[in-house]
């Protein structure tokens, strides 16, 4: 069974004025200033991508539906699901070091994955996960874009992903929504995620558009996401609506435009004053959240999420799987790399809530990596990948970093020592 909790809680984060460090980064990216350890949670990047796969039993089911636009609706389902787990994930990763990697492998869910980080400025991480019966692979490179604004820091996660279901020869590719983290420097962290989302299916031209909506001014949109999937020849066959943090739901255009309709009625009817705004203008505060999704009868639930541990809010808000990811299990240090984030000595060390030792070890690396970068300098090496390489996707066209294969033969004998 699973561990459901981390050796020791989080460090309370008030304790550290985050102001001194942002204010000199004021729309700045934030990729090259180095932030204290207490806004960090104990996972690194590669780990938190590698939750995307909390959700794999939409892929499966994906490859057991034989209408396109089902498997369309399975397929929007898991792309908005990958993006649940940062719901009050206020952390912030640990970056990965460059050549970093982390696998998972989950006999019951049917998949295992690979990462590795292959680029240093910018920070790229790549990732390769498949099925273990040959259903399906899902790959992409994230370049996450960090800009800071004053109250908020914004991330634009840069990069393409592709879901491929093979049973069917059929390519999907998107890319993520953009994430806000507010009230950085007073109030209390919140997160909101927004933007549009495009799925297109490369093999039969059908497309799915999913907006994931801002917030707004009283809230009534906070976390709502609302979309429609069309075929090639840009007919509607179903809209797909509900809350990134909560649930999906499909159904028919021609219901969801009725059900609109009068809901508009009612809403003129009663005509109520918008409630005034609380002038606060040095945190914004987060909405409080509207009764979550009214179902329109005849919808088709698509994803749920599934509840959090109850001593979750002290454990950095993790979901059971993120609490996993860390986990040393029987036998795994005899077969890991050495460059598994699992094997990495800050974020253990955080782990297990002993922040000095987090912090100094954490210098420790940063340090290390920039000695063998100007080693390397030095001699006019260039740093070389080791499990993916640089290349187009196939589908796009655009640049991506593609697995070459062979990490699971265990074959580590010339991996670099970054720890």
């Amino acid at each position: 069974s699973v561990e459901t909790a981390l050796p020791a809680p989080m460090f309370p984060r008030n304790s550290v004025s985050i102001w001194g460090i942002l204010k000199k980064c004021i729309g700045l990216e934030l990729s090259k200033i180095t932030m204290p350890i207490a806004f960090n949670e104990p996972l690194s990047f590669l780990q938190r991508i590698s939750e995307y796969m909390e959700h794999t039993y939409l892929l499966n089911k994906a490859c057991t539906l034989p209408d396109s636009i089902q498997r369309m609706q399975a397929v929007a389902a898991f792309a908005v699901s990958a993006v649940a787990s940062q719901w009050d994930r206020t952390g912030k990763p640990f970056n990965p070091l460059l050549g970093e990697t982390y696998e998972l492998t989950r006999e019951d869910q049917g998949y295992r994955l690979v990462s590795e980080q292959v680029s240093h400025h910018p920070p790229v991480s790549a990732f390769h996960a498949e099925s273990l019966a040959g259903d399906f692979v899902f790959h992409g490179s994230i370049y996450p874009k960090l800009k800071f604004w004053g109250k908020s820091v914004e991330a634009e996660p840069k990069g393409t992903i592709t879901m491929e279901l093979l049973k069917f020869n059929e390519a999907y590719t998107w890319s993520n929504p953009f994430c806000c983290v507010h009230n950085i420097i007073l109030g209390s962290l919140w997160i909101e995620q927004y933007g549009t989302v495009e799925i297109i299916n490369h093999s039969t031209g059908d497309k799915c558009v999913l907006n994931f909506k801002p917030c707004g001014m009283f809230g009534k949109e906070l976390h709502r996401v609302e979309g429609y999937i069309q075929d090639k020849s840009k007919r509607k066959h179903c809209v797909i609506y509900g809350k990134w943090t909560e649930c999906m739901w499909s159904v028919d255009p021609q219901t969801f435009e009725n059900h609109r309709k009068n809901e508009k009625k009612g809403e003129s009817r009663k005509h109520r004053p918008e409630e005034e705004r609380k002038e606060n203008d040095d945190s914004d505060d987060m909405p409080e959240s509207q009764d979550t999704v009214s179902v329109i009868p005849g919808s088709t639930l698509l994803w749920r999420i599934a509840s959090r541990p109850t001593h979750s809010t002290t454990m950095y808000n993790f979901t059971s799987f993120a609490m996993s990811l860390n986990e040393m299990e029987p036998g795994m240090e005899a077969t890991l790399p050495p460059t598994d984030g699992r094997l990495r000595p800050d974020i253990r060390a955080m782990e297990n809530g002993l922040m000095d030792e987090a912090s100094r070890e954490k210098e420790r690396l940063e340090q290390k990596q920039r000695e063998s970068r100007k080693e390397r300098a030095k001699s006019q090496e260039e740093w070389s990948t080791r499990w993916f390489q640089q290349g187009n996707n196939p589908f796009t066209g655009s640049p991506d970093w593609l697995y070459t294969g062979g990490y699971f033969n265990r074959n580590y004998a010339t991996l670099p020592n970054i720890y």
